[in-house]
């Protein structure tokens, strides 16, 4: 009896695990990417980290997904780094539209690329 009770428990969780909703937000290969950027150092250009982070954004917005926080703070400082200060700019300012909490944090992001983009 304990042991079909322990094997019907165990089932019932597992599926409950199958069944929870879907992640809040679209994830994409971000998390890899930045695994990738701290553990094997240089092999996350900026170049393409913007292309898979684009790539992430894409896919978001074709599964109607949210995009999660800092993406496009991230997206930012690699355009940043790039020199590209429209983007850039237009990156963080969507990362403060969709997160508007962040705004300090993002308005400090702005002041320091532009100390750092050379135009």
């Amino acid at each position: 009896m304990f042991k079909t009770l322990s094997l019907m428990l165990f089932l019932l969780v597992i599926t409950g695990c199958n069944l929870a909703p879907n992640h809040q937000y679209y994830w994409g290969e971000y998390e890899n990417l930045i695994y990738d950027s701290y553990n094997k150092p240089g092999s996350a250009t900026p170049e393409l980290q913007i292309q898979k982070i684009t790539q992430d954004i894409e896919q978001a917005k074709e599964n109607r997904k949210k995009i999660p926080p800092g993406l496009y703070a991230h997206l930012g400082m690699m355009y940043a780094f790039q020199g590209n200060k429209s983007l850039a700019l237009a990156a963080f300012n969507e990362e403060k539209r969709l997160f508007p909490e962040s705004s300090a944090l993002i308005d400090g992001m702005i002041k320091r690329s532009n100390k750092n983009i050379q135009q």
